[in-house]
């Protein structure tokens, strides 16, 4: 059975992001795999440390894989590091770069291997979007291609700190059709391994269909 998805709204690895603790238990294991990709040119050594910081509060040990380019994300070591791992951590910062590098890359396709035999997947802001499929372009907030581990679903991250016209432009935009759902920082949306969604965190998780208001019944199983 495929593992659990948590799609996270920034803001992570602090003390409002409870949730990581049923991850780290849904995971089967006391490792946390981090990659930050999406910080390759904003210290990606500090993403990793504040990782450490907050799930040794938890109990649970922090591994990085320094995948920071498209040749990393090529390299079967690191593909094997990531297939062999029971949580998987995609950090924030540029969505763009994070999908250049993970796009049909063998450690994109060994995180896939990965969820499908039970692992555990989490992505935070950018980390958060290219795991859907579409997903949002930050760059004007219309919709563009994501990797896709979900399908038929879009989140918009620190949702809490759009403005209701930014918002409004974004839902407008979207196919029909097409959840699109704000997160707030700190917050999370959960899928887990039988289908089911649920909210956990700090913030709300906002769920729009065709601009209109939802519920997470009408996210995709």
């Amino acid at each position: 059975m495929s593992g659990t998805i948590a799609l996270v709204g920034g803001n992570e690895w602090r003390e409002g992001c409870a949730f990581d603790a049923d991850l780290v238990r849904a995971s089967g294991g006391n490792e946390v795999t981090v990659l930050p990709t999406a910080a390759a040119y904003e210290h990606p050594e500090r993403m990793v440390d504040e990782a450490a910081k907050h799930f040794t509060v938890l109990n649970a040990e922090v591994r990085a894989l320094p995948v920071l380019t498209r040749r990393d994300a090529e390299d079967a070591a690191l593909a094997d590091a990531v297939r062999a791992s029971r949580f998987l951590y995609l950090s924030g910062g540029s969505v763009m770069h994070l999908r250049s590098v993970l796009k049909a890359s063998p450690v994109w396709e060994a995180l896939l291997e990965a969820w499908q035999n039970g692992a555990v997947i989490a992505g935070s802001a950018a980390g958060a979007m290219v795991l859907t499929d579409p997903m949002v372009d930050p760059r004007g907030g219309a919709f563009t291609v994501g990797l896709g581990l979900v399908e038929q679903l879009a989140v918009i991250p620190h949702f809490d700190g759009w403005s209701h016209d930014k918002a409004k432009r974004t839902l407008d935009l979207a196919p029909r059709g097409l959840p699109v759902v704000g997160i707030h920082e700190q917050t999370a949306l959960i899928r887990e391994p039988d289908g089911t969604w649920r909210a956990a965190g700090l913030g709300t998780v906002d769920v729009y269909v065709d601009g209109k208001a939802a519920d997470l019944g009408a996210l995709p199983r």
